[in-house]
């Protein structure tokens, strides 16, 4: 029954601030070689501890459900960074002053913004195979992000940019 809540407010949650997500991935790959997982020891997120472990712990159980294991000997690492970013403010005012007369004419045009600028959020994640030292898959994503909402609201929308971002994993051929 938590589950059903917590799926149904993530829906909530996504379909009132969009996150947008892009993958790509090496076309050559053999993605069922692939079934144990660990992530880099100095990984630095760009995210803060709890968010950070949030975070790990949404991938960790999506990646269980996909039939993926942590393990100290793994097939793939996985490599995480983010950043924060203000977008830009689309909403404005426009005040215009103007005048002509007898061939001659100017004006002036100013766009006051309305509103406070959003922060978004993007968080990159990257599938890496060490022992081809290569980089097979990536997935950015792209949210609005709010850094004075609830621990509760943070992990629901970690858990909702978890699941969004690994839906499309392992890629179908």
């Amino acid at each position: 029954m938590k589950f059903l809540k917590t799926t149904i407010l993530a829906i909530l949650i996504v379909s009132c601030a969009p996150i947008r997500v892009n993958y790509d991935y090496d076309k050559a790959t053999d993605f069922s070689t692939y079934k144990t997982y660990q992530y880099y020891g100095n990984m630095e997120t760009g995210l803060s501890e709890l968010d950070t472990k949030r975070l790990l712990n949404a991938i960790d159980a999506k990646m269980e459900t996909k039939g993926f294991n942590v393990s100290e000997n793994p097939d793939f690492f996985i490599d995480i960074k983010s950043s924060e970013y203000q977008a830009v403010q689309r909403q404005t005012v426009g005040v215009g002053v103007g005048g002509s007369g007898r061939n001659v004419g100017g004006g002036i045009s100013i766009g006051l913004p309305i509103g406070q600028a959003n922060v978004n959020r993007q968080i990159t994640i990257d599938f890496v195979d060490e022992n081809k030292k290569q980089l097979f898959w990536q997935a950015i994503s792209e949210s609005s992000f709010n850094p004075n909402t609830t621990p509760e609201k943070r992990e629901t929308r970690l858990n909702a940019i978890v699941e969004k971002v690994l839906t499309n994993y392992p890629p179908e051929k």
